[in-house]
C-alpha cells in the first residue's frame, strides 16, 4: 500500500468518524429536545395534579364540616330526647312512690 493510498484510507476513515460524530450530535440534540418536552409535560401534569388535589381537599373539608354540623345537631336532638326520657322516668318513679 502506497503512502497516497494510506492517506486516502485515513481521510476516508476520518470522514466516516466525523460523519458519525455529526449524526451522534444530531441524535443527542433530538433526545435533549424530547427530554425537555417530556419534562415540561411532566411539570404541567404535576401542577395540575396539585391543583386537583387542593380542590379535592377543599371538597373533603367542606363535607367534613357539613357532617360535623349534622352530627352536632343530631347530638342536640338526642340530648333533648334523653332529658325528656329521664324527666319522664323521674316523674313516673315519683308518681309510683306516692301510691
Amino acid at each position: 500500500m502506497t503512502t497516497e493510498e494510506r492517506f486516502d484510507r485515513i481521510e476516508h476513515i476520518t470522514a466516516a468518524i466525523a460523519e458519525e460524530r455529526h449524526k451522534d450530535r444530531e441524535e443527542y440534540k433530538t433526545l435533549w429536545r424530547d427530554t425537555q418536552l417530556q419534562l415540561n409535560e411532566l411539570s404541567t401534569r404535576v401542577l395540575q395534579f396539585g391543583n386537583e388535589s387542593r380542590e379535592a381537599d377543599a371538597r373533603l373539608e367542606a363535607r367534613i364540616s357539613q357532617l360535623t354540623e349534622e352530627s352536632r345537631a343530631a347530638d342536640k336532638r338526642l340530648e333533648g330526647r334523653i332529658e325528656s326520657l329521664v324527666s319522664a322516668i323521674g316523674e313516673f318513679i315519683a308518681g309510683n312512690q306516692r301510691q
